[in-house]
C-alpha cells in the first residue's frame, strides 16, 4: 500500500515521530536543493529529498525532555551542564552598587 501524502510542511524545531516509532527533529531546509535534514533522538542524521517528506509516514511529536541523551556516550561533565548555579565567583547584589537616596 502506498503511503497518502503526509499533510506537514517541515519547519526548521518542529519534531515528529515516524512509523516505526523513531522521534526526530526537522533541523535544515535547503529550499534550493528541496531537501529537509532531521536528527533522530538517537543523534543519527538523515537527509530526505522533499518528494520523499509528502511520503513519509508521520505524525507531529513533543520535543523530548532529555536534551543530552543523544549524548549518552559522553560523560555528562563533558558536556559542560550542571545543575548548580552558574556565578562568577566576584558576583554581588547588582543592588548594593546603587546609590541611595537620603
Amino acid at each position: 500500500m502506498i503511503p497518502e501524502d503526509n499533510p506537514y510542511q517541515p519547519a526548521v524545531g518542529d519534531w515528529y515521530k515516524n512509523s516505526l516509532g523513531q522521534t526526530f527533529e526537522v533541523v535544515a531546509i535547503d529550499e534550493d536543493e528541496e531537501t529537509v535534514e532531521v536528527q533522530f533522538y538517537d543523534g543519527e542524521v538523515e537527509e530526505y529529498e522533499m518528494e520523499t517528506w509528502r511520503m513519509l509516514e508521520i505524525i507531529p511529536a513533543v520535543a523530548p525532555k532529555d536534551w543530552s541523551a543523544p549524548y549518552d556516550d559522553i560523560d555528562k561533565d563533558d558536556l559542560g551542564y550542571h545543575d548548580a548555579a552558574v556565578r562568577p565567583a566576584d558576583w554581588s547584589n547588582p543592588l548594593d552598587d546603587v546609590d541611595r537616596l537620603e
